[in-house]
């Protein structure tokens, strides 16, 4: 891998700069809070798209997720496209590194001492830029978990699971995005330690239709 130019390593520390406090912008919490609710004490107290949609609403929650999604794309793509060199594998690393700013940007918000989202709308955005066909492979994972089971939560562990592994196989020799992609699968999977924590215990929230008293997933626990 070639190196980076001299002249464009201080752009590249401002993009990782510009990117983390991108992504640390808590539209959900700022949202809710002109809507006079602290999405930090209601639901699951989590200032991201899923518990705004819940707290407040479809219409919210969808504009929150949009937002969310390209505080991660912005990002990802400047990065890719930063460097002059014609090296895809520091293309790889700028996009990955910014994509990363931004998601840990999210997740540990300095606006909120740290307490930020999971990254999964975030990592979305992100996704779609550095690994396309990745990111449609986890949709249909993300989505058909979802639909069987209605839980976001074990929608968004099943798709960081695979998410390495659709990397390795879509992108054979980009070993920088299979790096990325195992360091934004392990950080999903402990940003969701509580949400773990619950399913182990049957008690983790379930979107229900209308009519629905009670959760498929749950009860297929407790037949279980």
């Amino acid at each position: 891998m070639s190196p980076l130019p001299l002249g464009q390593l201080g752009w590249a520390a401002a993009l990782l700069v510009a990117s983390f406090f991108l992504g640390s912008i808590p539209f959900g919490y700022w949202i809710g809070c002109r809507l006079g609710i602290d999405l930090r004490t209601q639901g699951s107290g989590n200032i991201g798209a899923t518990n705004a949609w819940r707290v407040l609403g479809a219409r919210w929650g969808c504009w929150i997720f949009f937002l969310d999604f390209l505080k991660g794309a912005l990002p990802a793509g400047v990065g890719l496209h930063l460097s002059t060199t014609p090296s895809v594998p520091i293309a790889d690393a700028l996009g990955s590194l910014a994509g990363l700013a931004s998601i840990l940007g999210h997740n540990f918000t300095p606006w909120l001492r740290g307490r930020g989202g999971k990254g999964i709308a975030t990592s979305a955005g992100v996704l779609l830029v550095l690994v396309p066909w990745a990111f449609l492979v986890l949709v249909g994972i993300w989505g058909g978990l979802f639909l069987l089971c209605r839980i976001v939560s074990i929608a968004s562990l099943g798709a960081a699971l695979v998410f390495p592994i659709s990397t390795g196989l879509l992108y054979p020799g980009r070993w920088v995005l299979l790096a990325f992609s195992l360091l934004a699968s392990l950080l999903a999977i402990l940003r969701h330690r509580s949400n773990i924590r619950r399913l182990f215990q049957g008690t983790e929230a379930c979107f229900r239709r209308n009519g629905e008293k009670t959760c498929p997933a749950h009860d297929r626990n407790r037949r279980e």
